[in-house]
């Protein structure tokens, strides 16, 4: 019996000394474990804050390459509205240069070599822009109208005979085709303002009507504004009437072609060129 006892003491010390040693392992293991858990931790740690300045460095260069990119495009965009001087008369951006070379380029070469400065090019480029505007060929006098351009300004010249009875300064009724496409420039256009201006040969003029030429070439403008005013929808506050007399010839009064040239109405359309070419490039 004495010996049985002993024998079941010492599988007890045994075991208890197994389980202790296990016990340890464990714990070791533990231990282990997590240490490899925090260096983990830390590693992820570590890597997330280095994919942040990853992440913020990536999203700077993004913002310098749209700021490029929107450098770039204002540049372009400045460039093409740099104004230059067209000889002391106006001034012309590199878009409306694009617009005008689009126009030239329909142009015969045999006679554009007549046309070797940019003011000459310019003018060029106006007439046949208004002209195909205003569209004259199914008037009898097309010949009759001078489109131009001067100190900034585009000027359309029409002969008295195309607007009014001779030494009168009441509006034919023939005049109504090329006042009619007149005014459709100028309402297609809310920048322009327009200048209307009258003028005479030198013969003197006096009726119950008509004191002198100061007076014919004044009545002849204000006939011309009220008609585009009251016939043809043009806003009035855009009209300028005025009169030159006979002070402003185109070339002498010694013959009747002379004179006849030197009597005429002068339409100022004063604009913003580029507008005056991106309104003649739409139409």
């Amino acid at each position: 019996m004495k010996k049985s006892s002993i024998t079941l003491l010492t599988l007890v010390v045994l075991s208890s000394c197994v389980s202790k040693k296990k016990y340890v392992a464990l714990e070791q293991q533990n231990g282990e474990i997590k240490s490899q858990l925090q260096k983990t931790q830390v590693e992820k740690e570590d890597l997330e804050a280095k994919f942040a300045k990853i992440e913020a460095r990536v999203s700077e260069y993004n913002s310098k390459i749209n700021s490029l990119t929107d450098e770039v495009g204002v540049l372009t965009e400045e460039n093409q509205v740099k104004f230059d001087a067209v000889g002391n008369k106006a001034v012309i951006s590199e878009k409306a240069k694009i617009e005008m070379r689009k126009t030239l380029s329909k142009v015969n070469p045999e006679v554009m070599k007549y046309y070797t400065t940019l003011e000459d090019s310019m003018n060029l480029a106006l007439s046949l822009n208004l002209k195909r505007f205003v569209d004259t060929t199914d008037l009898d006098e097309s010949d009759d109208i001078a489109i131009s351009i001067d100190q900034t300004v585009v000027m359309i010249s029409i002969s008295d005979k195309m607007l009014f009875n001779s030494g009168s300064y009441q509006i034919s009724k023939k005049a109504d085709k090329i006042l009619q496409k007149l005014a459709d420039v100028i309402n297609s256009e809310p920048s322009l303002d327009v200048m209307i201006e009258g003028h005479t040969d030198s013969r003197s003029i006096s009726n119950g009507r008509v004191k002198d030429n100061w007076d014919l070439s004044v009545l002849r403008a204000t006939s011309v504004v009220r008609k585009l005013q009251n016939d043809f929808g043009v806003a009035p506050e855009k009209l300028i009437a005025s009169g030159r007399s006979s002070y402003q010839p185109l070339t002498d009064n010694d013959t009747s072609d002379g004179r006849a040239r030197n009597r005429r109405t002068r339409i100022v359309l004063l604009p913003n060129i580029d507008k005056f070419f991106a309104m003649m490039a739409s139409n």
